[in-house]
């Protein structure tokens, strides 16, 4: 344990200090027990002999008042360490976690690392002083009793020694089901939270079906399964805690029978046996806590497992001497070949094309033709299998990421806006933006209607993800980002087909303005029938490959893939304007 958290902790400071001080005090305690001896060995005498008892009171009275200020002094420093550890551990975390690929932030892995910097990192910080201090002090006093031991009597010392092995076996079979109940309590909480957050995320489909008090099924088995894990942990560690208070109870049994043995051949004499007993009671004590403290110390194995696990999770790959910027804005895709992690299918397979300096490319295709993944691939969310993404002529991977970030914006299909205003979320993409940069961004993007109609305009908070504004105003804030930071590339999942047809059209009209700057190149997964028309050229796919490349207008008289996904696009957008329509008048 102590090695897996210098591990975490490379520069361990207050911590190496809090343990050091812990043991200092932890072999202070065995000697003043130790002490004993010599003090009743001349005080049980027929005549006590007070003199020689004074040098040993006096050794031991002042060994009690450093005992006593080092314990005081060990408090804050313990508290320190605590915070020390807990704060080092989440920067550390969080410092890795802009080192990972952007792919790596599934929803699984964003839940995983919240709760780890949280939780995980909390509990060690606490732990490692609460439980680890305790625990160290209940191995290290015992194995100063022993060493006293042994300088009056070996025979006794013999049999403390031969309980340990005994206590650890025994320790050891609790620890292991005592880490397998944790996992899986664990495992069962997390469920319970995920569904808390479900909850608090659904109540209006969950009113609106009348469950909005019961919170569903789902919730009630994640409660029933947590309590269910519980017991089962309770019921598997009671074999395990009962032996290990049954080796302890037998080795006390021992040295009393032993003790008495002694005592009445002649072997040990009254004032030794008295001490002997006394530091078999303080030997045998703090191993019997250390059952209570297994459970806590293998959680914090636990917690600390679960850190190791994310600060594992291999960075981004770091070119030797990064390329700062761009040539160009041209994008390519040479024999690109893709897989998300252990899909047995890749998203992409061969795939080439070329988008010039300064055009747009339209992406079409069925669900999960692999136009999401061109997209990531040009961000460098992740890294090809094969082939090369290249930017301005330079593989992606030859950038500096932060630097190839700051030459592109992204438009997402699901925007996430932060709980503040409107206009501290545009800032986000420029920091040092004007009010006048702001505005013309929010004309560019058809932000400025839905500024203009809010009641505190700029200043209005848009709550948690973006709640308070409606699908089309959160995507016209996503644009006007794309406008504000003047990316040379920008790329645009076209989420336009669940909008109503004004913000639709809205939307649509900011994606055209993005594509009119002939210094921007913009790659825009295309949905509406204007889009694929005003594109410089469209690339189809299906099925991870490239079925079709060429300009609108030919692909169209080609009569393939394109014309029948451009001709299902214009029958859909017929209808949705048909079905939005005016009502009919009454008769």
């Amino acid at each position: 344990m102590i090695r897996k958290l210098y591990r975490l902790l490379p520069h361990p400071g207050l911590i190496a200090r809090l343990g050091a001080l812990t043991t200092v005090l932890a072999v202070l305690q065995g000697l003043l027990l130790g002490a004993l001896v010599p003090i009743l060995r001349a005080l049980l005498r027929p005549e006590p002999d007070v003199g020689a008892a004074v040098p040993w009171l006096v050794a031991g009275g002042a060994g009690l008042a450093v005992y006593a200020v080092l314990t005081v002094l060990a408090v804050p420093v313990g508290f320190a360490a605590a915070m020390q550890m807990t704060a080092r551990l989440r920067h550390r975390l969080m410092e890795h976690a802009t080192t990972l690929p952007l792919g790596w932030f599934t929803t699984e892995r964003k839940a995983r690392l919240a709760r780890t910097v949280t939780t995980d990192a909390g509990a060690i910080g606490t732990l490692a002083v609460t439980i680890g201090q305790p625990a160290l002090t209940s191995v290290l006093v015992p194995a100063t009793i022993v060493g006293v031991t042994c300088a009056v009597d070996w025979r006794l010392a013999l049999l403390f020694v031969a309980v340990a092995p005994f206590a650890y076996v025994t320790l050891r079979w609790s620890g292991r089901v005592s880490t397998a109940a944790d996992e899986e309590l664990h495992a069962a909480a997390t469920e319970i939270a995920g569904r808390a957050i479900e909850i608090g995320q659904a109540q209006p489909v969950l009113r609106a079906a009348g469950r909005g008090g019961t919170g569903g099924d789902r919730m009630r088995e994640a409660l029933d399964e947590h309590r269910s894990s519980y017991r089962r942990g309770l019921n598997r560690a009671m074999l395990p805690d009962l032996g290990f208070t049954g080796v302890v109870m037998a080795g006390f049994v021992a040295v009393l029978v032993l003790g008495a043995h002694l005592l009445v051949s002649g072997g040990l004499g009254v004032p030794d046996t008295v001490a002997l007993l006394v530091l078999a009671v303080r030997f045998l004590e703090p191993l019997g806590t250390l059952i209570e403290l297994d459970g806590a110390l293998r959680a914090m194995v636990n917690n600390v497992g679960r850190v190791e696990a994310v600060l594992n999770a291999p960075a981004l790959p770091r070119a030797p001497h990064p390329v700062r910027r761009a040539a160009d804005a041209s994008i390519e895709f040479d024999d690109v070949t893709f897989a998300y992690g252990d899909a047995s299918a890749p998203a992409l397979s061969g795939v080439s094309f070329r988008c010039p300096a300064g055009s747009t490319t339209a992406l079409v295709g069925p669900s999960g033709s692999g136009k999401t993944t061109v997209t990531r691939l040009v961000a460098r969310f992740h890294d090809t299998g094969s082939g090369h993404v290249r930017v301005g002529g330079r593989d992606v991977r030859e950038y500096d990421h932060a630097a190839l970030l700051d030459d592109i914006a992204i438009v997402f299909q699901d925007v996430y806006l932060f709980d503040t205003t409107i206009e501290e979320n545009l800032l986000l993409a420029r920091p040092d933006a004007t009010r006048a940069d702001l505005d013309a961004a929010a004309r560019e993007a058809r932000l400025d209607e839905v500024v203009d109609r809010l009641p505190d305009g700029w200043a209005t908070r848009v709550g948690e993800g973006g709640a308070q504004l409606s699908g089309g105003e959160r995507q016209r804030v996503s644009i006007a980002r794309a406008f504000l930071k003047r990316a040379r590339i920008v790329l645009v999942d076209e989420a336009a087909s669940a909008l109503d047809p004004e913000s639709e059209s809205a939307v649509g009209q900011a994606i055209g303005r993005l594509a009119r700057d002939s210094d921007r190149t913009v790659i825009v997964i295309a949905h509406r029938p204007a889009t694929l028309a005003a594109a410089d050229h469209v690339v189809a796919l299906d099925g991870g490959r490239v079925t079709e490349t060429g300009r609108p207008v030919d692909l169209r008289a080609a009569g393939g893939a394109f014309a029948r996904l451009f001709d299902q696009y214009e029958r859909t957008q017929s209808w949705r304007i048909t079905s939005s329509g005016p009502p009919a008048p009454h008769a």
